[in-house]
C-alpha cells in the first residue's frame, strides 16, 4: 500500500528499538491496550498474522482509536498546507499493536480515496524478551 505521491505516510514502530520517527502525531499504544505478545502462542507472530490482527483489533478501545486516528488525518489533509500528512503509531516492539493498528489505518484512509504510505519499522526486529 505504498504511492509515491502519498497524501499520508503511516509508520509502525517499536519504542524498545528507537524513538518514534518524525511525525505530526504520535500514537503510543504501551500502556493502555493488551499486548499481544503476552500470549505464547502470538508471541512469535507478528501483524502479518491473521491471528495477531485479530487480537488487536478486537481489543476495546482499538475501534475507536481506528477511527479517531482516520479523522485525525482528513483533519490535517483539509488544512492550508501541503505535504504529505505523517502518522507514527508505536507499540513496545513493533511487531503486533502497532503495525495492525497503522494497517487498519491505512486500510480505511485507502478506501476512502487517500493515498498512503505504510511503513512498518521494527516488524521484522526480533522480538524482546
Amino acid at each position: 500500500m505504498s504511492t509515491p505521491d502519498a497524501q499520508v505516510r503511516l509508520v509502525s514502530f517499536g519504542f524498545l528499538h528507537g524513538g518514534p520517527p518524525p511525525a505530526h502525531v504520535v500514537l503510543d499504544l504501551r500502556h493502555h491496550f493488551r499486548d499481544p505478545h503476552v500470549r505464547p502462542e502470538l508471541q512469535d507472530m507478528t501483524a502479518r498474522d491473521p491471528e495477531v490482527v485479530a487480537h488487536v483489533l478486537d481489543t476495546p478501545g482499538i475501534p475507536a482509536l481506528i477511527d479517531s486516528a482516520a479523522a485525525l488525518v482528513r483533519a490535517y489533509l483539509a488544512g492550508p498546507c501541503t505535504g504529505a500528512v505523517v502518522l507514527a503509531v508505536g507499540c513496545t516492539g513493533g511487531r503486533h499493536r502497532a503495525p495492525a493498528t497503522a494497517g487498519e489505518v491505512a486500510r480505511r484512509l485507502h478506501g476512502a480515496g487517500i493515498a498512503v504510505d505504510l511503513t512498518h519499522r521494527d516488524i521484522d526486529t526480533p522480538r524482546p524478551e
